[in-house]
């Protein structure tokens, strides 16, 4: 699978674990940054990690910084990216059979590596469930093309 994967400096340990688990899992990794652990900005590196996803570059996403919720925002503000905070597996499982997550979104100074590693395994595992949550999804989708302006 062709995964694309970005942090923050303050994500950047766990990006470069999980990279190296992905790698090593036979994944086609696409690293969008950051390459060192200098102080940098989230807003890049999550919004070139929802692009890549969103354009269909890369089929999911990988996103982290320190508490995994700013570079999750910076995701979501690209239509069509759907990132999702995950802290423990189930929640990896969940938010792609209900919201049809595209970007697992993790936090370092929250999520150790196993934890992360596990769920991102999850996560890549767990196909949307569609059905009924299609109509939910198809209304993000409705709010992305009107930039939220949509009475949904």
């Amino acid at each position: 699978m062709k995964i694309a994967i970005g942090s923050d400096h303050a994500g950047f340990q766990l990006k470069e674990s999980l990279r190296d688990w992905l790698v090593a899992e036979g994944h086609d990794v696409i690293d969008v940054g950051t390459y060192t652990p200098e102080r940098t900005d989230y807003p890049r590196f999550g919004s070139r990690v929802g692009r890549a996803v969103a354009s269909g570059e890369a089929e999911l996403g990988v996103a982290c910084c320190g508490s995994g919720q700013g570079i999750s925002m910076s995701v979501n503000k690209v239509p069509g990216a759907r990132g999702a905070v995950i802290h423990y597996p189930l929640e990896a499982e969940m938010t792609r059979r209900h919201n049809n997550a595209n970007v697992a979104c993790f936090g370092e100074r929250f999520t150790t590596e196993f934890v992360a590693q596990r769920s991102l395994e999850v996560f890549l595992a767990t196909p949307f469930d569609g059905g009924r949550h299609t109509h939910r999804v198809d209304q993000l989708t409705l709010l992305d093309e009107t930039h939220g302006k949509a009475d949904i």
